[in-house]
């Protein structure tokens, strides 16, 4: 048998879905969001590239959503997806936001995203407005099955209060996710779920619909375990999948506890400097890199299909998928929980 490269990269986990589908996530999954010119400018040449670095090293598992370079990164996935067998991946987007054309001078995310088209977001959770949405990712996708559709970003962290946020919330229940069950219903779409930035958000939703998968973002990591309250032991119950975002903490656990970290997309406060400090000492007493170990970790969960770490060039996916194979003695993780830095219950890799 052929011995690829990236041995964990590409392995498989099923997840049987409310549809009657059956999806394979890979371990590594891939976030579009760079795709869409996140932080910096990429030509067309670099786009293409990363993604065949990503499709080399065994990822099967693609994430993206319209507010990623404002329909840029859909675009981009189009043009390197059209030539792949269909049933060989996965690909996942997002609603509740609908992209309006605008003057320049009103582009959304000008400090995000960089050389995107002139559009601006207008959040609908609503049931036409999510059924506009998806027609549009149809179009730029090129595709006319897509494999799951989140809910994007009904949290507080988006929104800004409690109550903005539980608003959302029910405009989406009341409307969207109704669209999303008619279209899972009719084979449109093979799973639904939401994709958040907070683990209460994504278990309110939970609880209140028949949903197949989460993508959480930054709140199942090396750094934070709070998630192993109720939400993660309630999807192991409910047979609903998790996909991990983010397993860097916006970059901190990558590179490390240094000056201009960062972490929930903004300067890492004090605190967590000196936390991450002290995970990372341990990793390097037991001969193990602070990235190494945050982005295994998510995957000791029985719960977790999948882990999207960042990759905006073709050097750091190829890095992503190698860590992945990092040999990490389980002595490592026995110290952490001794020192207090990981939550006793959470499941470790063996």
């Amino acid at each position: 048998m052929r011995v690829t490269k990236f041995a964990r990269a590409g392995r498989r986990r099923s997840l049987a879905t409310r549809s009657g589908a059956t999806l394979q996530f890979t371990e590594l999954g891939f976030g579009a969001a760079p795709l869409g010119n996140l932080y910096r400018p990429i030509t067309e040449k670099e786009a293409r590239a990363t993604l065949d670095a990503a499709w080399a090293a065994g990822c099967r598992h693609f994430d993206t959503a319209p507010i990623y370079g404002l329909g840029l990164s859909e675009t981009r996935l189009n043009g390197f997806l059209r030539a792949k067998p269909r049933d060989s991946y996965l690909i996942s987007t997002k609603v509740g936001r609908l992209l309006q054309l605008c003057r320049p001078e009103d582009r959304a995310f000008q400090t995000g995203f960089f050389e995107t088209p002139s559009r601006r977001e207008i959040f609908d959770y609503g049931y036409d407005g999510v059924m506009r949405s998806l027609d549009f990712s149809f179009e730029r996708l090129g595709l006319d099955r897509i494999d799951i559709v989140y809910c994007h970003d009904v949290d507080v962290f988006t929104h800004g209060t409690r109550e903005a946020s539980d608003a959302r919330l029910r405009e989406f229940m009341e409307g969207g996710y109704k669209a999303l069950a008619k279209l899972r219903d009719g084979g449109a779409i093979r799973a639904i779920g939401a994709g958040l930035n907070e683990w209460e958000a994504a278990e309110t939703l939970a609880r209140a619909g028949d949903f197949d998968v989460f993508l959480l973002a930054g709140r199942y990591t090396l750094l934070e375990q709070e998630a192993l309250q109720s939400f993660l032991p309630y999807c192991v119950e409910k047979k609903i999948g998790v996909v991990v975002g983010g397993p860097f903490n916006s970059g901190i656990l990558a590179g490390g506890p240094k000056r201009g970290a960062r972490y929930n997309y903004r300067p890492a406060p004090p605190e967590i400097i000196e936390r991450v400090r002290r995970i990372e000492a341990i990793c390097k007493a037991h001969c193990v890199t602070l990235a190494e170990a945050a982005l295994r970790f998510p995957l000791s969960h029985p719960a977790i299909v999948s882990v999207i770490p960042g990759g905006g060039r073709a050097s750091e996916v190829r890095r992503n998928a190698a860590m992945l194979d990092a040999q990490i003695p389980s002595t490592l993780w026995r110290a952490l929980k001794a020192e207090g830095l990981m939550r006793a219950e959470a499941p470790t890799p063996r």
